[in-house]
């Protein structure tokens, strides 16, 4: 349980990291990077799954590179779930901003 608190802290981090870079991606506060963070793990753990099943030829056809438009999409769709996050560019950030995340997750997860 503990470890499950300490990724969702991390990752609220990364979010309010990510938002300071000049990608276009915005977050009003804390809360919204917490609450941002929460709904981003549990699509990730839901709906990603089903997303790469689904895309599984493309990702072959593409030698994985369409695993970066399945995280664009859910980083998206994070967007578009909670008030008070918001991508400036539409997909491009939503692109970007999901490389960026998971470079700061790992960067940050890495130290501890």
């Amino acid at each position: 349980m503990t470890d499950i608190l300490l990724v969702w802290l991390v990752t609220t981090v990364s979010f309010l990291i990510v938002a300071r870079l000049p990608i276009g991606v915005e977050l009003d506060s804390l809360g919204k990077a917490a609450i941002a963070a929460a709904i981003f793990g549990i699509i990730n753990a839901l709906l990603r799954p089903i997303l790469v099943l689904l895309g599984l030829p493309f990702i072959i056809l593409s030698l994985g590179l369409f695993l970066f438009v399945i995280n664009a999409t859910v980083f998206g769709l994070a967007a578009l779930l909670v008030r008070g996050f918001r991508l400036r560019y539409g997909f491009w950030s939503a692109l970007i901003g999901s490389i960026a995340l998971s470079i700061v997750n790992s960067i940050l997860l890495s130290f501890i």
